[in-house]
């Protein structure tokens, strides 16, 4: 078979569960080429449908777009409990009212953005003014500069925003968790449909695999993990991974997909995102 191409972030997270995978190193697995795109770029290739990758890591909030021409795998993406995006202001307690505030958003179609809105319909009575996207990494320097009022932020923004002399207004992660009681749907990841069904299950195997040959011998994906983790501190790497990937990575499971289901039908009875067809999420 040609090299199968699959986009994710240069994460901690993502480049430690595909590391083996993506080094040849998980027995009879398809070989991968691979790109290293943000969450916002991978997002709108996959709702364009015009992007030539066969797997893509991509937001869960996007699902309802794309999932007439991708499928979710079971496996390889991000959900856990406390691991959910924060909305950081630049002094305690200030913007404890974001109405008509400017809040830097990672992407308008990420699973952040989606929280944060049902987050913000039930606490910010008027709603929040003008939403800004940005590259994630963007968005913490923006707050401290007085850029913007507010910023939504995820992975290891958690552990280091206070290196910016940042404070966390509110986490939506802890405001999914403590209304559903599910844990928080972050990342998934896709496969065209069109690959079929024999594919679509290899691609499972092989991502399953990686994330347990990673957990299995973690210092062997630390050269790729540090490679690509943006001069991260290796502790904050250590963290960002044990936070993001856990049992949900190997396999989604009856709570990872009512969390994922739970997610898209609420926002879908706000109006923010298409209802899922009854047979959406069904693999392969």
């Amino acid at each position: 078979m040609t090299k199968l191409k699959i986009a994710y972030s240069p994460c901690p997270n993502d480049t430690f569960v595909f590391d083996a995978w993506a080094h040849g190193r998980v027995p009879d697995a398809p070989r991968l080429e691979v790109t290293f795109a943000d969450i916002d770029v991978t997002n709108g290739w996959a709702e364009g449908g015009t992007d030539d990758h066969d797997v893509l890591k991509v937001s869960y909030a996007v699902l309802p777009w794309i999932l007439d021409e991708y499928a979710l795998l079971p496996c390889g993406g991000a959900l856990g409990r406390g691991c959910g995006p924060l909305v950081l202001t630049r002094e305690a307690g200030a913007g404890a009212d974001l109405a008509g505030k400017t809040v830097a958003v990672p992407s308008e179609r990420s699973t952040a953005y989606l929280l944060f809105r049902l987050w913000a319909a039930e606490s910010v009575p008027g709603g929040v003014g003008d939403v800004v996207v940005m590259p994630f990494h963007e968005i913490m320097p923006a707050v401290r500069d007085g850029k913007v009022d507010a910023g939504l932020v995820i992975h290891e923004a958690r552990f280091t925003y206070r290196n910016y002399g940042l404070h966390c207004l509110a986490d939506m992660g802890e405001h999914w968790e403590s209304t559903t009681g599910l844990p928080i749907p972050l990342g998934a990841i896709v496969a065209r449909r069109s690959l079929g069904a024999e594919t679509l299950l290899r691609l499972a195997d092989a991502a399953r695999r990686s994330v347990r040959m990673a957990w299995d011998d973690p210092e062997a994906s630390r050269p790729y993990v540090l490679e690509h983790a943006q001069e991260m501190d290796p502790k904050v790497a250590d963290q960002h991974i044990g936070l993001y990937v856990n049992e949900f990575t190997a396999d989604l499971g009856e709570h990872g997909y009512a969390a994922v289901r739970g997610l898209l039908t609420r926002a879908a009875a706000e109006g923010l995102v298409p209802p899922l067809a009854p047979d959406a999420l069904s693999f392969p």
